[in-house]
């Protein structure tokens, strides 16, 4: 604390002990000693104390100070009046327009200690050494944010589907115990006929802390029903129903370095770093794990590049596998190394926009074939059982992992064919994508979005040989599956729904082949989350306030090959953030 802080304070508390003790006597001849009101001080300064105006370490220097005044005034009178001393004062001569006061009213004496005090505690709060009620200074470096949102949705399934066994759940089947090809039972199926409405909510709140020096933290805890990598929502009366809680996910834990605005690093769980204007290729709720780093630069005022890279692990094999047997497997650690480069460009005419290309290159998550043997039970291990995807939805290419001995111990494979089933095909993406923004009708924009993928490492060849879906017509003949998709969106409104009234609506076309990306990490809501699908969006959102706003979708998807699948959705949102 400053020395001028100090006296202030001092100052103050002075003014105050001599406003409550009597006022200061100033006389040509020091008069003799008064009664010290001893305890009527230090009761006063004990409140000032209690109150915050007056620190404890001030409190005892005044009492120090009033002790030694004390004892110095006992000597005096001990000595008696010859010690006593006499102090002439000659007043100098007034100025003509010089204006004595001899009394200082009482409302006088209040204002000026009103003035004393409030300049004071406005140094205090500057200097943060004694302001009641004041913030912590710790507490400007957190930022919270967090939504919610609560859905109505409605699952449609218009005549035609195929409900006769030709869709089975692969991520049922290989989430848990393998599945006996040669049983008399179907395997876990998807829905494809019966409708289905439910309410649910989506909650999340998070909070990023300043380091200082360029590092910043942050964390995001969301609702979910389970461990799915691509939503965050939660059933009203699912998970058991009867008003059980419900979970709570860690879905984002990282920490930052930024250095400037030219570059940054970042490592954790983590939001997307690519551009990807649609959810095509990434699902909006999916969290990467792994570390990136990003850096833009100014080439001119109206171009500005960008860049990124990244490596996330997407699967770490078990410690102990495989669980039954004595002799462990070879690890099948999954990876994804993606980089983009990219630029915004500020066109003439309020037109601007937004280009990207991107490589994702997804290490070891195809499936591989096992070396041969002979499963007696649903608990023997094959060693490439973890090639198999750890989450899908649907819609990708299929084959059995397991390369199955026949034998005596199965009746020469007639039985005992427990089976896992990996993906058939490699995965190397190659994305572009970009986005136009029109301004000439303000408030309102108008935008128009392009986005394209193709799996480089999609061989139709070498996966006609071994799948078991996406086939042909009616789900037989020869494979009939793809590694290209496509979207385009249509949107006009309002650029951001930040006051009551604005709102804006939208039109989307999707075109996506079986295998142009990964089904497990896509958008979870256009088709139940699933490739070999086309179709649209199409929907619009209203501002209720700065923070609220309402959002209806209609999404309409229709299969590309294979069994016949139609499917309808209705979303209705109700949302809110701070």
């Amino acid at each position: 604390m400053s020395e001028r802080s100090r006296v202030s304070r001092l100052r103050l508390s002075l003014l105050l002990v001599s406003c409550a003790c009597g006022p200061l006597v100033w006389a040509a001849e020091a008069p003799a000693p008064l009664p010290r009101a001893q305890d009527l001080t230090l009761n006063l300064i004990r409140r000032l104390v209690q109150r915050g105006v007056l620190p404890q370490a001030d409190a005892d220097d005044l009492i120090r100070l009033a002790e030694q005044d004390t004892a110095a005034a006992k000597a005096e009178a001990a000595a008696g009046p010859a010690a006593r001393t006499t102090v002439a004062v000659t007043p100098a001569p007034a100025a003509p327009d010089t204006v004595r006061v001899t009394y200082v009213p009482e409302f006088v004496k209040k204002q000026l200690r009103e003035e004393v005090k409030q300049e004071v505690l406005a140094q205090a709060r500057e200097e943060r050494w004694a302001a009641p009620r004041s913030v912590p200074e710790w507490v400007s470096r957190y930022t919270l944010f967090g939504d919610f949102r609560l859905r109505y949705e409605g699952i449609h399934y218009p005549s035609g589907n195929d409900n006769t066994g030709a869709f089975p759940n692969f991520n049922a089947i290989n989430s848990g115990s393998p599945f006996d090809v040669t049983g008399s039972l179907f395997s876990p199926q998807t829905n494809v006929d019966r409708e289905r409405n439910r309410l649910r909510i989506r909650a999340r709140l998070g909070a990023e802390i300043d380091l200082g020096e360029g590092f910043t933290a942050g964390s995001r805890i969301a609702t979910g029903e389970n461990t799915s990598p691509v939503t965050t929502n939660q059933t009203l009366g699912g998970g058991g129903g009867n008003f059980g809680k419900y979970s709570v996910w860690l879905d984002r834990a990282f920490l930052k370095y930024q250095s400037g605005e030219k570059w940054s690093a970042s490592i954790g769980r983590l939001a997307s770093p690519f551009f990807a204007p649609t959810e095509m290729v990434f699902d909006d709720d999916l969290g990467f794990d792994g570390a990136v780093v990003q850096g833009k630069f100014a080439l001119s005022e109206r171009t500005k590049p960008f860049a990124t890279l990244g490596a996330f692990p997407m699967f770490n094999s078990a410690l102990n596998f495989a669980t039954n047997s004595p002799a462990k497997f070879r690890s099948q650690d999954k990876w994804l190394i993606g980089g983009q480069v990219g630029t915004t460009v500020a066109l003439e005419h309020r037109l601007s926009a937004k280009f990207a290309a991107a490589y994702y290159y997804f290490y070891n998550v195809e499936g591989k074939l096992s070396k041969p043997f002979t499963p007696v039970s649903a608990q023997d291990n094959g060693d490439t059982d973890e090639t198999r995807p750890s989450f899908a939805q649907s819609g990708n290419t299929y084959f059995p992992v397991r390369s199955i001995i026949a034998g005596p111990l199965n009746n020469f494979g007639t039985t005992n064919q427990w089976q896992y089933f990996g993906l058939a095909t490699p995965f190397r993406d190659l994305s572009l994508n970009g986005r136009l923004d029109y301004d000439g009708f303000e408030p309102y924009r108008l935008s128009l979005i392009g986005d394209w993928v193709n799996n480089l490492a999609f061989h139709r060849g070498a996966i006609r040989r071994k799948a078991i879906n996406n086939l042909g017509p009616g789900g037989a003949g020869d494979f009939a599956g793809g590694g290209t998709g496509w979207q385009v969106d249509l949107k006009f409104g309002t650029a951001a729904l930040a006051k009551r009234g604005d709102w804006n609506t939208f039109l989307s076309y999707r075109h996506t082949e079986s295998d142009a990306v990964i089904d497990g990490l896509i958008d979870s809501d256009f088709g139940n989350g699933s490739t070999n699908l086309k179709g649209f969006i199409l929907g619009g959102s209203l501002s209720l306030s700065s923070r609220t706003w309402l959002t209806l979708r209609w999404l309409s998807a229709t299969s590309l090959t294979g069994p016949t699948y139609k499917n309808d959705i209705l979303h209705f949102d109700f949302n809110g953030k701070f």
